[in-house]
């Protein structure tokens, strides 16, 4: 039988059967699923963690294209929808997910950049996923904002515009701070989380902390 892999930088793929794997299954393991769409001009990456047990699922990012996350919703079980900050290209499709009745969560730092919401993320908390634990890490610099989820008991980090592979996020929008989003990636995510956390970000391929967290330097010295 034919088998797939997600693709994971340099790190080995949690192995699927594609019979089963389905179009949008990006990582899967004992607990979890995650289901990953690219949506919008600026091909946004929007991820939605799935309870294998329960059913539950959380969407993170309502970026763009309102219909298809909606069916994405319906069909994966989504109960909430988290935001991982409030830049215009996560955020399109916030209100139509509101409409269609699902609640929205956002940092209070960047609550204002969204047009409604219905909750507030707070750092070092955890969003419960059916049997699935999200912990939320605050890592300002991208946006004053700008929020990681990492999930429990799995090396799977949702980074949003906070990291990439090749670097941080751009800060020369309004409210991005270059030093800031270096403490934030020192501090909050290259010195606490393991090596071979698999990285999930915004836009673009996954990476892992081992692969990105050497060239921390690097990007001070070249100053993006």
């Amino acid at each position: 039988m034919t088998r797939i892999e997600h693709y994971c930088g340099t790190a080995p793929g949690h192995v699927v059967e594609a019979t089963d794997a389905g179009p949008t299954l990006h990582y899967r393991d004992a607990a979890a699923e995650i289901h990953r769409v690219v949506v919008g001009p600026v091909d946004n990456n929007v991820f939605v963690l799935r309870c294998r047990e329960t059913g539950d699922a959380v969407l993170i990012d309502a970026a763009n294209e309102h219909d298809l996350l909606l069916e994405l919703c319906r069909d994966l079980g989504v109960r909430t929808v988290v935001e991982t900050h409030g830049h215009w290209d996560h955020i399109a499709a916030v209100p139509a997910v509101r409409e269609a009745g699902y609640q929205v969560g956002v940092t209070a730092a960047d609550a204002a950049m969204l047009d409604s919401y219905d909750y507030l993320l707070e750092d070092e908390s955890v969003i419960e996923v059916g049997r699935l634990r999200l912990h939320t890490i605050t890592t300002p610099g991208h946006t004053p904002g700008s929020i990681c989820f990492k999930l429990d008991g799995a090396p799977v980090l949702f980074s949003g515009d906070t990291l990439f592979p090749g670097g941080p996020g751009a800060t020369k929008f309004p409210g991005g701070d270059f030093d800031q989003i270096i403490t934030s990636l020192d501090t909050r995510l290259f010195s606490p989380l393991p090596a071979d956390t698999i990285v999930m970000p915004g836009h673009g391929n996954d990476t892992t902390i081992g692969t990105e967290s050497p060239h921390l330097q690097e990007w001070v010295d070249r100053g993006w």
